[in-house]
This record gives C-alpha cells, sequence and structure tokens, in this order.
C-alpha cells in the first residue's frame, strides 16, 4: 500500500475521530445543562422523572462518545491498532 494512502487515512479517522469527540462532549454539555437547570425544559418534557433519566442518559452517552473519540484520535495520531480498535 503506498504511504500517501496510509498517510490520508491516518487524518481520515483523525478527523472522524474529532467529529466524534466533540459530538461527545456536546451532548454531555446538554446532559449538563438539563440536570442542573430543568425549569427551562418543563414545558417539553411532562413529568419531572423523564427529564431527569434523560438528562442522565444524555450525560452518560456524551462522556462515552468522547471518551470515544478522544482514544480514537491518539490512536490514529499513534497508528496504535488496539486503540483504534476499541
Amino acid at each position: 500500500v503506498p504511504m500517501g494512502v496510509l498517510s490520508c487515512m491516518k487524518y481520515l479517522m483523525f478527523i472522524f475521530n474529532v467529529l466524534v469527540f466533540a459530538g461527545g462532549t456536546c451532548l454531555a454539555g446538554m446532559g449538563v445543562w438539563v440536570a442542573v437547570d430543568p425549569a427551562g425544559f418543563q414545558d417539553i418534557v411532562a413529568t419531572r422523572a423523564m427529564l431527569s433519566a434523560g438528562a442522565w442518559l444524555l450525560l452518560a452517552m456524551g462522556i462515552a462518545l468522547s471518551l470515544l473519540g478522544f482514544l480514537g484520535c491518539f490512536g490514529a495520531l499513534r497508528r496504535s491498532r488496539p486503540l483504534l480498535l476499541l
């Protein structure tokens, strides 16, 4: 495989993982925002229990995606197969 193709794949994987990291960070931020200030979301969701569960779910998924994106970025830059497979 030519070196240029490997270099292109490396940077494409890095960019994709940066997007996953950014999306995870946004989800985690939204989860924190809903958990801290639920009054602004009472009109959207009728029951408070559902709002609280949704906030914690957003927070957990955001943290998981951020961690996955960070490890993917690091793995792409270092060409670490175990980190990319994780």
